[in-house]
């Protein structure tokens, strides 16, 4: 018998079949036309909304489903297997509340997270700045006490859902002489004048805004601090570790869609006398495919389970290794699918070339792959 902790039990295999249904039949006849106008896919987070979607990862104490970490995986990973920017209007807000379930207040939890959960508000992570993206630490913005407030200035770049949030986690330095140690984090609502400078024309997750955050004298109150000042670095590294296992649920997704759609190509297409499903070269190429997507699984499912229980200590670790591995397969299959399907495989005919433009940003938000590589090299040697 399997016990392993990531091991899916009949309920987590129920809502996988639930799931897949609802995305075909709500999700995926949206996806092109929501990439094709580059527009936040209203209709599709409503559909999510009618499903409760958006209170998977809320603590049920604060209005939310309270599931666990391969439940939400497994959401995430059939929404992408449809339409990945549908899938980031459930990761973001997950992402922007982390900080306020971990370290806020108890009056701050109950004020907006029962509002994520209902998906009535949503709420974005403005960690990135220009010329602070890895490097943390680098960031400009500022935070500056006056009273019963804060005064924040700056910019952050490459905001998912940004002009579409409610609410943004931001990060800014108390202490500018203080390097990682000086960085506190806000939560800021858009009324408080916020605004969006630009948004970006990008290659895929089209329908997931992304754009720049100004600041300019926005005041925030002192008790909109998550945390105590200075802890900022820690919220914003927790964060991430939590984060980045479904980064890679969702590359595992996006993966799984190329290759149904390859499968299903090779048996309709003919040649040389019958389905190219019949070619061994072709064969074999689906076959490694679909081995480093399950490969890709099982090493997410596994960091997911740590999110709830990690008694050795080995989340960052593990979190850093399926973020890495399931977008870099991710990257590597959807390429392959488009090979599959030849020419048809380049035009817009055939979700793969959505696929594979949607697959790259995996390798490079929430942390580069080449970040993720520092990161488990340094988990490795720490205590060697």
């Amino acid at each position: 018998m399997d016990t392993s902790p990531f091991a899916l039990t009949d309920e987590h295999r129920q809502f996988r079949d639930t799931l897949r249904q609802f995305a075909g039949e709500r999700i995926a006849p949206h996806a092109a036309e929501t990439d094709r106008r580059a527009e936040f896919p209203w209709d599709s987070f409503q559909a999510c909304r009618e499903l409760e979607l958006p209170s998977l990862g809320i603590p049920t104490a604060y209005g939310g489903a309270g599931a666990d970490m391969v439940t939400q995986a497994i959401a995430i990973e059939e929404l992408s297997r449809v339409c990945a920017s549908t899938s980031l209007t459930i990761l973001i807000s997950k992402l922007g509340m982390l900080p306020v379930m971990n370290w806020a207040s108890e009056e701050i939890k109950h004020r907006y997270l029962p509002r994520v959960a209902s998906g009535e508000i949503q709420a974005s992570y403005c960690l990135s700045e220009a010329d602070a993206g890895s490097d943390v630490a680098a960031m400009r913005t500022r935070a500056v006490r006056e009273g019963d407030d804060y005064v924040l200035n700056g910019s952050k770049y490459w905001i998912t859902n940004a002009g579409i949030s409610d609410v943004y986690t931001v990060f800014a330095k108390t202490d500018p002489g203080a390097g990682s140690r000086g960085i506190s984090c806000f939560l800021v609502e858009k009324e408080w004048g916020l605004t969006i400078a630009k948004h970006e024309d990008k290659l895929g997750m089209r329908g997931s805004p992304t754009g720049e955050v100004v600041l300019d004298e926005v005041r925030v109150p002192a008790t909109h601090r998550i945390g105590e000042e200075g802890a900022g670095f820690t919220i914003a590294m927790h964060t991430l570790d939590r984060s980045r296992p479904t980064i890679g649920a969702q590359a595992v997704g996006i993966a799984q869609g190329a290759i149904d759609c390859a499968a299903s190509y090779m048996m309709q297409r003919h040649a040389f006398g019958g389905p190219i499903a019949d070619l061994q070269g072709l064969r074999f190429m689906l076959a490694d495919m679909a081995t480093r997507n399950e490969a890709a699984r099982a090493l997410v499912y596994r960091a997911c389970a740590m999110v709830d229980d990690d008694p050795t200590g080995e989340l960052t670790r593990f979190g850093a290794m399926a973020k890495a591995f399931a977008s870099d397969a991710a990257m590597s299959i959807t390429v392959d699918a488009v090979q599959l399907l030849g020419g048809y495989g380049y035009t817009k005919d055939f979700p793969v070339e959505r696929f594979l433009r949607d697959a790259k940003v995996t390798q490079i938000y929430e942390g580069t792959n080449q970040v993720q590589r520092v990161v488990i090299a340094r988990e490795l040697l720490k205590n060697t």
